[in-house]
């Protein structure tokens, strides 16, 4: 896909439409139409939610766009119960002051999954993805269960339908340059396959991914001192992810910032041989 193939996006009087903020200056009926095209077929087709209204099979408006006027912001909330914790698809994006489009929070969350309460600490406060405070005992069950760091749980699997959706509408705007910044090991790798490259961080990756060779400094640190230092972990992104989350490297992971040109493929790949 390339931005020429994609049609432009007009507000209801035929002028083009260049970003969030634009978008966020129209009535609310048609940004929320404009904005519904970014959520996966899956809300629609598995979870009923009415394409139209928004709505639960049982009538309540469960999807939420929050898009201030005046603002180059958008987060989406849709929740399959007004009271649950977690939400089912949550996005939120934003203009750059370079005609980017920001992706900073995606998450996907299966509500039938079992949860586990990594993002907060033992005594109930939230934790702030684990950066003030860790809650090991349910660090130790989620990985057990298969999930990654700050995974709280297991996914749907719709990603892709959800990317390809977003990449469409970037393109729709006449921009050409998403950027983000993966919040985990396995966060960049993944957006690696979807065809992202690096700004910054790529040296790091290299090296990480040179040092959890046989012989190599994260290697030998896979000792079993902890749970998440176990031999073998250098196999998986997986493994990996949460040998990272647990301070296996000589830095903090910080200052990763990736980047996709639309309709290309960076064909970038720092663990040649991953397995999740």
């Amino acid at each position: 896909m390339s931005d020429s193939m994609v049609s432009h996006l007009l507000d209801p009087d035929g002028l083009p439409l260049f970003s969030l903020r634009e978008i966020n200056a129209l009535p609310v009926v048609d940004k929320e139409r404009i904005y519904a095209a970014i959520v996966p077929d899956l809300v629609f087709e598995r979870f009923g939610f009415d394409r139209t209204t928004f709505c639960t099979p049982d009538g309540q408006q469960r999807i939420q766009f929050i898009c201030p006027e005046g603002l180059g912001l958008l987060r989406i909330e849709v929740r399959r119960e007004a009271t649950d914790r977690d939400c089912l698809f949550f996005v939120e994006v934003a203009d750059t002051p370079y005609r980017q489009i920001e992706l900073s929070f995606c998450l996907i969350n299966d509500p039938d999954a079992p949860r586990f309460n990594i993002d907060c600490d033992e005594q109930g406060r939230d934790n702030s993805f684990a950066t003030l405070r860790r809650n090991i005992p349910e660090e130790i069950r989620a990985m057990q269960a298969g999930l990654s760091p700050n995974q709280v749980r297991l996914g749907l699997k719709t990603f892709k339908n959800f990317f390809e959706r977003f990449e469409r509408f970037v393109a729709s705007l006449g921009i050409d340059i998403i950027v983000a910044e993966p919040l985990s090991y396995s966060n960049a790798i993944r957006y690696e396959h979807y065809g992202f490259d690096y700004t910054t961080g790529k040296q790091l990756m290299l090296w990480i991914d040179r040092e959890f060779r046989p012989g190599g400094e994260l290697f030998r640190r896979l000792d079993g001192s902890t749970p998440f230092r176990q031999p073998g972990m250098e196999k998986s992104v997986r493994g990996r992810s949460w040998a990272i989350h647990d301070g296996i490297l000589p830095q903090a992971w910080d200052d990763i910032k990736i980047y996709k040109a639309i309709g290309q493929h960076a064909g970038v790949n720092t663990f040649s041989d991953r397995v999740y």
